[in-house]
């Protein structure tokens, strides 16, 4: 499964950067109608997730991820059909539909493959899918050196492709311990009704907390690009550099840091670090606002680096609690709900760092110290929870993926 991750992060690293272009240039759409598109496809795409989630506590998962990467190539493939608004509206919602039920599926069988040592199996995962990622971005901006239709529709074709190619691998993968029975009699394999996600109110809040936490996403996406783009005297060749900071960091240290996760326990007190990275990462970008440009780049990079180590603690966390929270019987379910905080962060993330900007640096502190805060409900949240009865498998130690 991680020479899966691998090659499906290359083919998204191909696409992702170009999409917006691709629309833009080839299919000849507008401002107006490229925005509607993302915006439409993205709110279905937030169905996948509990959807996915759901259908993989009743089936074979190594079958429901073959169908949905067929689902995501024939999408890809799709675009390439047509330049038509409507179409390209419809199939970039199947794609996304596609792209976040897969995304979940493949956490669950990870989870369920590596069991105990799952945090650690996450994260090698995350690194080989970083890198992938880092692999088709460089591969996208050396073709877009040429400006031409033809590379546009090749970078989308290598994305389709690339959906093909793991529907393959995943052929050769075995279905994991948890499902064996699943796949044996096509029902779940506990006697009696499953627990329901959308009933567990702890876990409801508890997902309410990550829609939160996930807000370093939006950072590096957008606040940060945004913020050097208005800030006198910093260069804006600035912002892709931080981006490849990020990427070296989560690539170096996301493995190492892995260990200091490897119970639920151990997960929940990484959200005290996690709190002050946040709390310092916002207070250091507010204060580039106040030097000169080699106190904004200083600052700014440590900004940086701090929202990217928040971004590796909050994803050792999230792997661990998510499924210690979440009963055997349901995990996909669960997972399914837990996969709806990184889609609505999507949503509220462009707004909260925009309204970040907009305030000034005292809006920077506000969103760091906001994540802070959540940092410290969470902590709150899953304490009793853990401690009267994990519903997942029993705090233990780590491995691969």
């Amino acid at each position: 499964m991680l020479l899966v991750t691998f090659v499906d992060r290359i083919g998204s690293g191909l696409w992702a950067s170009v999409s917006v272009l691709y629309f833009t240039y080839v299919s000849g759409l507008s401002l107006a109608q490229v925005g509607t598109l993302a915006a439409v496809s993205g709110a279905v795409g937030i169905a996948g997730a509990p959807l996915g989630g759901r259908i993989a506590d009743r089936f074979p998962l190594t079958r429901i991820l073959i169908a949905l990467q067929l689902l995501r190539a024939l999408a890809s493939f799709g675009l390439l059909t047509t330049d038509h608004y409507l179409p390209l509206l419809m199939i970039s919602a199947v794609g996304s539909l596609g792209d976040r039920a897969s995304s979940v599926l493949t956490k669950l069988y990870a989870a369920r493959v590596a069991g105990p040592d799952r945090v650690r199996y996450q994260a090698v995962n995350r690194t080989a899918s970083n890198a992938g990622w880092a692999l088709g971005g460089l591969a996208a901006a050396a073709a877009l050196t040429l400006g031409t239709t033809t590379a546009y529709r090749w970078l989308l074709t290598g994305d389709a492709l690339s959906f093909l190619a793991i529907a393959l691998l995943t052929v050769s993968c075995a279905e994991p311990p948890g499902s064996s029975r699943v796949a044996a009699t096509g029902t779940t394999p506990c006697a009696g009704k499953p627990a329901n996600p959308w009933r567990d109110r702890t876990y409801l809040a508890y997902v309410a907390t990550e829609t939160v936490l996930f807000l370093d996403d939006s950072v590096f996406q957008i606040g940060l690009p945004l913020w050097i783009a208005h800030s006198a005297g910093v260069p804006h060749g600035l912002a892709p550099l931080l981006l490849v900071l990020n990427n070296v960091m989560v690539v170096a240290l996301q493995v190492p840091l892995a260990r200091y996760g490897t119970t639920s326990e151990a997960a929940r007190k990484l959200l005290a670090p996690l709190s002050a990275a946040s709390a310092a990462g916002g207070a250091a970008l507010a204060l580039s606002a106040t030097g000169g440009t080699l106190q904004a780049v200083c600052l700014l990079t440590a900004s940086a680096a701090l929202f990217t180590l928040a971004e590796m603690l909050h994803a050792v966390v999230s792997w661990e609690l998510s499924l210690a929270l979440a009963p055997d019987t349901a995990q996909g379910a669960y997972l399914g709900v837990h996969g709806l905080a990184q889609s609505g962060q999507r949503s509220l993330g462009p707004l909260a760092v925009t309204a970040a900007i907009a305030t000034g640096p005292l809006g920077w502190t506000a969103f760091g110290a906001t994540i802070a805060a959540t940092c410290a409900l969470q902590h709150r949240l899953v304490r009793d929870r853990l401690r009267q009865n994990p519903l997942s498998v029993p705090p233990v130690t780590v491995s691969e993926h």
